[in-house]
């Protein structure tokens, strides 16, 4: 028994759902549809490039969220998983994580997007245990800035530390899958790394370190 480490975007679900969120959120009336997803579209750029800073999208995508209740997002974040994420997960993902659990793992996913997305989602795979970008609330509503350390790049790892420690578990013998450049710190400090669909960065050390590359559909 061992831990089975996921990103989410692109890894196990064939998109990103920060940005599927902001399209959800033109949909919803709730930003200009045309400049919103215009300024989402170049960030996300600047993101598979490994430019992005990451306290600079979430300032962005926090925006809209300023003043509405927890429970008016999750509200809306349940039908949106259903009906725009799930479609989306991929069927090798979800044999793999069968794997693990036939296994006995323990599954973890980990993400730079907004824990109230990425928590929605994993639940809909089955998987409980979730790090993600902590939102601050105020007065049981969302204040658009982050808190604690942003599970991004270098930040996965202090994160995963951090709850390791805390739960009692170690790396020893743990799997991570991942698709982009941007988790190679994380990478490197498991024992069995492995890129999924990666990009092509990922994909020159993954080939170098002798990493399984997968195919996942």
């Amino acid at each position: 028994m061992a831990l089975a480490i996921f990103d989410l975007d692109e890894t196990l679900i064939h998109g990103d759902c920060a940005s599927l969120w902001s399209h959800h959120m033109a949909h919803l009336g709730w930003v200009d549809a045309d400049s919103f997803v215009q300024r989402d579209e170049a960030l996300m750029a600047l993101y598979g490039e490994g430019k992005l800073a990451m306290e600079d999208y979430m300032a962005f995508s926090l925006a809209p969220l300023v003043g509405r209740t927890v429970d008016e997002v999750a509200f809306v974040v349940e039908p949106f998983v259903e009906d725009v994420v799930e479609p989306l997960f991929y069927s090798d993902a979800c044999r793999c994580l069968a794997r693990h659990r036939a296994a006995g793992d323990r599954l973890l996913v980990i993400s730079a997007s907004a824990h109230f997305l990425v928590a929605a989602i994993a639940a809909r795979l089955g998987i409980d245990e979730v790090l993600a970008i902590d939102l601050e609330e105020q007065h049981g509503s969302y204040s658009g800035r982050t808190r604690g350390v942003l599970t991004y790049r270098d930040g996965k790892v202090t994160r995963l530390h951090a709850w390791l420690e805390e739960q009692g578990e170690t790396l020893r013998g743990a799997s991570f899958y991942s698709d982009s450049r941007n988790d190679l710190p994380l990478l490197q400090r498991v024992d069995h790394p492995h890129a999924v669909n990666p990009d092509p960065a990922l994909r020159a050390h993954a080939q170098a370190a002798g990493w399984p590359i997968l195919t996942w559909r």
